[in-house]
């Protein structure tokens, strides 16, 4: 059976159902004044769950987790830190994510998709390694096409078993952010440059070396266009597995919160296998890299806060929740007002007091 077979995701257009939508959150407008960007958002979150009232339970932040070969190149050692080390930060609270996320209710979770060394068992880590890593793609495939169909499978038999309706998608991982950036420039056919320059401060010699690496893993790929072979030609394990529990997710009509350019890049090739994955998925962002507006620009979306943060992928999620949920409480939470106390006439049996008595 194929990945397409597998994953039958119907689109959330249903104009009847926004009318509803929108009718239900004009009415809150007109009592309380206006709520921005919140009233779109709930909108967006009832089609999500074809539902008047969204309710959302057991909203998991999942942290895909994995080694690339392209690192050996000297790109992408994201803060000096190991992938192992990032892991294990975040699995015992020392991230701000991990804080983020339990402070708000987030059922944190570390994915190990291909992390290179093995790593000891703790509650919130799930062992799903399918390699120690990927090879180097400037010399060879990242990975073979087999590893990639058995990452996307590990990545459905996740969402599949998920007890919840929220899944929020952020990587981990020295190199993910750059092979993440090969797969959207071969997508969008654009240069890889694009999703590669953090911003002006960026070192011109670091921008030299990270191009020229960059560049010739995408000579030596030039045929790779479908999207299992782009996985397979790129890398890394991480975005397989979520191309595939974004798949599931979506099919079950689960909200899908993407954060950072990994999560943007796998978002992409999951489209490219069911188009109307992308109807169940809202973006945030946890750093001002220019490469995730590039990322973001691809989906004609926006970021659902933008905190000017630096921060590892997934902060951003854990912060923006208490917002889709707060969207959400406009059309679930907030009763309506009866029109006959909306009149402002006093009654007329009232008594008004007056001083002196």
């Amino acid at each position: 059976m194929t990945v397409a077979q597998q994953s039958l995701i119907s689109p959330t257009a249903n104009p009847e159902l926004e009318k509803a939508l929108r009718d239900r959150v004009d009415r809150r407008s007109a009592i309380a004044g206006g709520l921005g960007e919140l009233e779109p958002l709930a909108v967006r979150l009832g089609l999500v769950q074809n539902s008047l009232t969204p309710r959302f339970r057991d909203p998991v932040l999942a942290l895909f987790a994995a080694d690339h070969g392209i690192v050996v190149d000297g790109v992408g050692a994201q803060w000096g830190r190991a992938t192992k080390d990032q892991v294990q930060m975040a699995l015992h609270a020392q991230l701000p994510v991990s804080v983020f996320a339990r402070l708000q209710g987030l059922h944190l979770t570390v994915v190990d998709c291909g992390v290179a060394d093995n790593l000891p068992p703790h509650a919130r880590l799930l062992a799903r390694k399918v390699a120690h890593g990927t090879r180097n793609a400037r010399t060879a495939l990242a990975m073979s096409l087999e590893q990639a169909h058995a990452g996307v499978r590990v990545g459905m038999e996740i969402a599949d078993n998920l007890p919840g309706n929220v899944l929020a998608c952020a990587s981990m991982g020295q190199g993910s952010a750059e092979c993440a950036a090969l797969v959207l420039s071969r997508l969008a056919d654009l240069p890889v440059r694009d999703f590669v320059v953090s911003g002006p401060t960026m070192r011109q010699d670091d921008l030299v070396h990270l191009l020229d690496v960059l560049n010739g893993a995408q000579a030596r790929h030039r045929d790779a266009r479908d999207p299992m072979d782009l996985l397979a030609a790129f890398g890394g394990h991480e975005l397989a597995v979520m191309v595939g529990a974004m798949l599931v997710a979506a099919s079950k009509r689960s909200l899908i919160i993407v954060d950072g350019i990994a999560a943007c890049a796998a978002l992409k090739l999951a489209s490219l296998i069911c188009a109307p994955v992308t109807d169940y998925a809202v973006f945030c962002r946890s750093h001002v890299h220019r490469g995730l507006d590039e990322a973001l620009a691809l989906f004609h979306a926006s970021a659902l806060l933008e905190l000017g943060m630096d921060s590892a992928d997934g902060t951003g999620a854990a912060l923006a929740w208490p917002m889709i949920r707060s969207a959400a409480a406009l059309l679930t939470d907030l009763h309506e007002v009866a029109e006959a106390r909306l009149s402002m006439r006093p009654d007329a049996s009232a008594q008004v007091p007056t001083l002196g008595g």
